[in-house]
């Protein structure tokens, strides 16, 4: 998926060359920041399709382009004005508010992580203790719990793409940000509209006569499952790696240098040390040291969160 959407900005660069010579930098700037806000847009895209589950078939689409209007409102009519703002006036805020997306970020993927060891899903409790018995008001629940997970997400996207563009004119900012914006949501929602039809599109192809198309439908259902927990665990991955990273960069550009320091003088030694693979090895250490600082931290802000009040209710008890 990541490299569909660095294929689409790749697009987007073409056409502002045309149309724009005194933006000939947009494009590419518009795939920078598309390329690091990677990690949250496959969180979306895996978080997403839960939504619809359990729902009708014949209604999924039609809540899946609901949440996609909330969700480039939440970006175009909320988040972007806000964060251009903060970029024009007050810059020096920027670091800080993404590294607290950063730490969002890391407590989601732990989060994740904690809920496959424990076996503890509140998302699945919540949904088995509904007892909406109006489809109407159910869907409006689906879509507004949606859309509010969507507002998260798409800051974080907004915040990471702005903060690899911060340098740029306030207008060609305001450009690429809604290109981002626009593009990222699409993109999603494109997907998640693939995925959740997958699975009718596998049952009407296995009613087909011809033995090929049936076995070719009942491969789609068959694979349903494998994608979604493939897009989960790739989401949780890209969540503590780019958490960690961000957290990592914004701690040396505050001052605390040593920790990305260190990373980094991993990453040259695995380079140089490697050949030819050199490149590819020395980001994989760079990831996977990231990742590391992910899990670290995010595990933190669970306990913290999780930890503390069952500790602080058992005590009141007493």
């Amino acid at each position: 998926m990541a490299s569909g959407l660095f294929a689409l900005f790749d697009d987007v660069a073409a056409l502002v060359r045309l149309s724009a010579a005194s933006l000939d930098d947009i494009g590419a700037a518009a795939g920078r920041a598309g390329v690091k806000a990677a990690g949250v847009v496959v969180d979306d895209a895996a978080v997403t399709p839960r939504y619809v589950q359990g729902l009708e078939p014949k209604r999924e689409l039609s809540i899946i382009w609901r949440i996609a209007k909330g969700s480039i409102r939440n970006k175009l009519l909320i988040i972007l004005p806000a964060i251009l703002l903060l970029s024009q006036f007050l810059p020096f805020l920027l670091t800080p508010i993404l590294m607290v997306g950063g730490a969002y970020l890391c407590y989601e993927g732990a989060e994740k992580l904690w809920e496959k060891v424990s076996g503890h899903h509140p998302e699945e409790t919540a949904a088995a203790e509904d007892t909406t018995t109006d489809p109407a008001e159910h869907e409006k629940t689906v879509v507004s719990g949606a859309v509010r997970t969507d507002f998260i997400l798409s800051a974080e996207i907004m915040v990471i793409a702005l903060n690899e563009v911060d340098t740029e004119p306030f207008l060609s900012r305001a450009i690429i940000l809604v290109v981002v914006a626009v593009l990222i949501t699409a993109l999603v929602y494109g997907v998640v509209g693939l995925i959740v039809k997958m699975d009718d599109a596998g049952v009407a192809l296995a009613a087909k006569p011809s033995k090929g198309v049936a076995a070719l439908g009942r491969g789609l259902v068959k694979a349903m499952p494998v994608v979604l927990s493939t897009l989960a665990t790739v989401g949780v991955a890209a969540m503590l790696w780019v958490g960690g990273h961000i957290l990592l960069v914004g701690a040396e550009e505050l001052g605390w240098t040593w920790p990305y320091d260190l990373v980094h003088h991993v990453e040259v030694a695995v380079h140089d040390a490697t050949g030819g693979l050199g490149g590819v090895l020395g980001w994989l250490t760079n990831t996977a040291l990231s990742a590391v600082v992910g899990v670290v931290v995010g595990a933190v802000v669970v306990a913290v969160l999780h930890l503390v009040p069952k500790r602080g209710g058992k005590a009141a008890a007493h």
